[in-house]
């Protein structure tokens, strides 16, 4: 049986400052638990007092714990040097011959873990978790041997995940680059008929849903940022073409099942004589840094969408690109579905770490 130890058992805490100022890469914790470049401008900062953090180092934000139900905690392993707000806490591993910092790290990921930090945290100022409760919670450390099994058999898991996610990529610069060849470089353009996004499209604003109504169900939910949760009713059939309408606006995803529309997208209702597949790659090649409206929060307005200028081409020209273009979406759907499965793959592995 693994034998139970604080994490003040197992960590140390480092405090090592850039004094000489020779480090730049200012980086943050993002709430899904992994380290993000910093967008602050640091011009006429003083980045002597920022904390360096190296490689298989952990830095960890204990604000707001019960808040965001979440504690952003990472290991360092996308660079081998960089620096961090004084703010974060940041530790390393006393002893590798003891835990694994990989295997650390999978114990800071289990939703497990979470839960319990976000109950231990609600008497905090402001649901926030100080570090000598942080450094109390406990956890099972089997020998180094099964150790390395266990972060293996997650760590192929990944690996594997990773190589579709490049493959997707791949894909969608693949059908880029065919709709610039198609429709852009195209020297055979000038019969090409000129109207506006109002003459092939109408936009309509998604629909309302209470967060409580997104847990279960068999349809996605379509928000500004991608799939937000699931309800048993959808607003719009397959194809789907779907775009942030509020806060993170424009970005277009195509979705080949249906779905429910939510109020932070705008969703193609209708189509007029043109190939979907067309209407999709037209509305992620628009500029919409010149549509932004409203103050606090980006807003994107579908009738400004509408007036927007365009060539459109003959619709045999549509249907040969959109014939190409689905054979690499289907691809995509395949390796989408199969990521899905390695996720929930990873998910069991973590939840068994705990009765090792």
């Amino acid at each position: 049986m693994a034998e139970y130890k604080t994490i003040d058992e197992l960590v140390i805490r480092v405090d090592e400052r850039n004094v000489d100022e020779r480090i730049s890469e200012l980086i943050g914790v993002s709430i899904d638990k992994c380290f993000i470049k910093s967008v602050a401008n640091v011009n006429g900062t003083d980045l002597s007092k920022y904390k360096i953090i190296r490689k298989d180092d952990f830095a960890v934000s204990l604000m707001q714990v019960s808040r965001d139900g979440k504690i952003p905690v990472a290991r360092m392993i996308e660079y081998d040097v960089a620096i961090m707000s004084p703010a974060y806490p940041i530790f390393r591993v006393k002893d590798k011959n003891i835990i694994l910092p990989a295997y650390l790290d999978m114990w800071f990921k289990r939703p497990e873990f979470d839960r319990e930090a976000a109950f231990i945290a609600v008497g905090g100022v402001r649901g926030s978790m100080p570090w000598e409760e942080f450094a109390k919670m406990m956890l099972p450390v089997p020998d180094i041997d099964k150790q390395k099994k266990i972060v293996a058999a997650y760590e192929a898991i990944a690996n594997r995940t990773e190589f579709k996610q490049k493959i997707n990529d791949n894909l969608d610069v693949t059908a880029q680059t065919l709709y610039q060849e198609f429709f852009i470089d195209n020297s055979d353009s000038s019969s090409w008929k000129q109207g506006t996004v109002g003459d092939v499209l109408q936009l309509q604003r998604g629909h309302d849903l209470p967060r409580i109504e997104m847990v279960g169900g068999e349809y996605p939910v379509a928000g500004s940022t991608g799939t937000i949760g699931y309800h048993n009713k959808f607003t719009a059939e397959a194809p789907v073409i779907v775009m942030g309408r509020s806060g993170n606006i424009g970005n277009p995803r195509l979705y080949l099942c249906n779905c429910w529309t939510h109020n932070t997208s705008l969703y193609v209702k209708q189509i007029y004589q043109v190939e979907p597949i067309w209407a999709f790659y037209l509305l992620k090649n628009l500029n919409y840094d010149g549509f932004v409206g409203g103050s606090a929060v980006p807003t994107l307005n579908r009738n400004d969408v509408h007036a927007y200028g365009i060539a459109i081409p003959p619709l045999e020209l549509q249907k040969s690109f959109s014939e190409k273009v689905m054979k690499l979406i289907h691809c995509k759907e395949e390796n989408l579905s199969e990521i899905e499965k390695l996720q929930e793959l990873q998910g069991v592995v973590l939840a068994t770490i705990s009765s090792r």
